[in-house]
């Protein structure tokens, strides 16, 4: 901590779904339905959504899959609120549950999905295997991850601008925190769950931002690793931040940023 009080936030705060939507739940939907096309999961199927957020990917689901049932669990209560709150189907159920732990019976369901999850779960080993225990056999594991060491441009204009002013900033950065974010990790991941038929790819999808304001704003949320740390900053260090990223951004006549945000996508058979 220096003299004006910055420090390094090392806490990723989960516990505002207003803020998660504009920050990450409106792209993450972009790439659900992507990921659910390559997935071709038959109709009528039971799902579960581990660590599913806000409810974008089971809106996807609900939206594109036709299931019979969706259950989401998350660990944040603040989130399971908000899903429940704007998904209002039947079909659906949230619960507050832990990915490595999952309280499902075995061979419950027909398709089990995590979306931009498993870098966040402490042991993400333990998280894989619990999806491919309560897979029915024959069924699909799959998740979704942002490729922050390169693809997730958003990110990485925010973290290069960081570094660049403060270098503790590195130690915060995603692609240097989460190593599964290469497609390599993610294949060895599971194989290590003795799934079959694994693969890998990439699904990259457009982040348009009509002005600075639209990219910069959810910064401000504190919600997940970068916006916690522009929330850490004194204001003076925020607005240098700030400065920093407008003046990198690729801006068209228009005033808005055309960005692409790149996922990798991994899917095994139980």
């Amino acid at each position: 901590m220096d003299e004006q009080g910055d420090h390094i936030n090392r806490t990723d705060a989960w516990d505002s779904g207003d803020a998660y939507e504009p920050y990450v739940g409106r792209w993450s939907r972009l790439v659900a339905r992507e990921f659910l096309g390559w997935l071709a999961v038959r109709s009528g199927g039971c799902w579960l959504d581990v660590g599913c957020g806000t409810g974008a990917l089971v809106e996807t689901i609900l939206a594109l899959s036709a299931p019979r049932e969706v259950v989401g669990i998350d660990p944040s209560q603040a989130y399971v609120t908000s899903a429940r709150d704007r998904v209002n189907d039947p079909r659906v159920k949230f619960e507050v549950g832990d990915a490595q732990a999952l309280q499902a019976a075995s061979a419950t369901f027909d398709a089990v999905v995590a979306g931009l999850v498993l870098n966040f779960v402490p042991v993400p080993e333990k998280a894989v295997s619990e999806m491919a225990r309560v897979a029915r056999r024959g069924g699909v594991v799959a998740a979704y991850v942002w490729d922050y060491a390169e693809g997730m441009q958003m990110m990485r204009h925010f973290w290069d601008a960081a570094v660049a002013l403060d270098p503790r900033a590195l130690e915060l950065d995603e692609g240097r925190r989460f190593t599964l974010c290469r497609p390599e990790l993610l294949t060895d991941l599971f194989h290590t769950a003795r799934l079959s038929e694994v693969e890998v790819r990439s699904i990259d999808v457009p982040t348009v931002f009509r002005d600075f304001d639209d990219y910069w704003l959810p910064f401000l949320g504190g919600q997940a690793p970068a916006p916690g740390y522009a929330m850490s900053l004194s204001q003076e260090r925020r607005t240098a931040l700030r400065e920093r990223i407008r003046a990198g951004l690729p801006t068209n006549s228009e005033g808005e940023h055309h960005l692409t945000a790149r996922a990798w996508a991994v899917r095994g058979v139980r």
